[in-house]
């Protein structure tokens, strides 16, 4: 195997092969808890060859360039449409996530099963959309005060 070459494309990654590289842009957030900010992002999808999709994610201050959040993980989609994700956060928690993946619209709905050592989150959601060569999100969070409504959306153009 030539290690300058890239691994051929799974099969099951295909319908989502659009994700692959790397994303950059801004994004917002706020929740009813916290004052309203705004970020910048960038998020690197890449492959083995293997049927999953490796996911690392970082964000910053826009005044600053100051570190903000990060995270890693694994999305392995499944040819029947469906989809588990798996992520580790900077901060300590974790998220195991299912949904769908609609390969026509190009778009991703993930419902979090199990938060882990979360203190005050309960649940997550994210759903991700491809349009007209942007990558945009949006996620939701429940805690223990608040139930599930939306937490940070960005838009990011591949790199």
């Amino acid at each position: 195997m030539d290690a300058n070459k890239p691994p051929a494309l799974h099969p099951a990654i295909a319908p989502l092969s659009y994700l692959l590289g790397t994303w950059r842009g801004q994004g917002e957030g706020g929740y009813p808890t916290i004052n309203s900010f705004l970020y910048g992002e960038e998020l690197h999808f890449s492959h083995s060859g293997k049927p999953v999709i490796a996911y690392t994610q970082k964000t910053w201050k826009l005044n600053s360039g100051e570190p903000m959040h990060a995270e890693s993980g694994y999305w392995r989609p499944k040819p029947d449409g469906t989809i588990e994700v798996v992520i580790a956060q900077s901060t300590g928690l974790v998220e195991v996530l299912k949904g769908t993946y609609n390969a026509e619209k190009n778009e991703i709905k993930l419902q979090s099963e199990l938060v882990g050592n979360a203190s005050k989150v309960r649940e997550t959601s994210r759903v991700f959309k491809f349009l007209n060569g942007e990558l945009s999100y949006v996620v939701q969070m429940a805690t223990n005060l608040t139930s599930l409504q939306p937490h940070l959306k960005a838009v990011l153009k591949k790199l």
